[in-house]
């Protein structure tokens, strides 16, 4: 069950080729542990350029290049598309919020996330390529797998905005389902006693993308009414962005 929810996982949040069909996709929607399991699928590969003895600026951009490639550019969509929803200032109420998150068109708030967003992750990603190679390759992963794991916070204690992907996710979802999700991420802790890997940088950096997709979700529930696709998709790409410079900071300070 885990292995086929992981393969849906898989070819829902990637571009890889693993092949999905009815079955894969409803064990990933009853398996919340397995968008985690993805995340160390995407965070292995994409920090794979961090291992290649090559110039500081040219790891970072072929790894940014990497992700663009694994895994598209669904998540970013979502993250414009709240940008835009976000944007939306006045006396608005959810309504109107969501049906400008539901516009197909992307808007200056859209277009300020997402740019705001690769930015700081381009900037992050230089202070990895900067350290040793095991190190950013682990701050990497935990990153990702952090950025996956406050995506499963958000399906199992949230409640969907509207009939779509969140809710599909989100209603056979329970919050005991975190359980399997803190056994998978035991690994990843206990490299914080592994200095050549990233050491105490590892928790940060797995820690800190939860702690955006809650905030993220917090300011969904008052302003979209709950979760959503987008609200999904946002929660990744923001926290990886978290992840990756928390993970730089507490290394470099440790």
């Amino acid at each position: 069950m885990v292995l086929t929810a992981l393969r849906g996982a898989v070819g829902f949040l990637t571009r890889l080729p693993v092949g999905g069909d009815e079955r894969s996709w409803e064990a990933f929607r009853r398996t919340p542990v397995a968008i985690p399991l993805a995340g160390y699928v995407v965070g292995a590969v994409a920090a794979v350029p961090f291992l290649v003895p090559l110039p500081v600026p040219t790891v970072a951009a072929l790894y940014l290049v990497t992700l663009v490639l694994l895994t598209g550019v669904t998540h970013a969509d979502g993250l414009a598309d709240l940008g835009d929803a976000a944007a939306v200032h006045g006396g608005v109420d959810r309504e109107r919020r969501r049906e400008v998150l539901n516009d197909s068109a992307t808007g200056v708030g859209g277009a300020l996330a997402v740019t705001v967003a690769f930015v700081t992750l381009g900037l992050g990603v230089l202070g990895l390529a900067g350290t040793r190679p095991r190190v950013a390759f682990g701050l990497a992963l935990a990153a990702e797998v952090g950025a996956k794991v406050g995506v499963a916070v958000l399906v199992c204690t949230g409640t969907a905005s509207h009939e779509g992907l969140g809710s599909a996710l989100t209603e056979v979802a329970t919050p005991t389902a975190l359980l399997p999700v803190a056994a998978v991420v035991a690994p990843l802790l206990a490299l914080a006693t592994v200095p050549t890997v990233g050491g105490v940088g590892i928790p940060a950096a797995l820690l800190a993308p939860v702690g955006v997709a809650w905030l993220v979700g917090a300011w969904a529930r008052g302003a979209l009414g709950g979760v959503s696709g987008d609200v999904l998709g946002a929660a990744n790409e923001l926290g990886r962005v978290a992840g990756v410079h928390a993970g730089v900071v507490v290394w470099t300070l440790s």
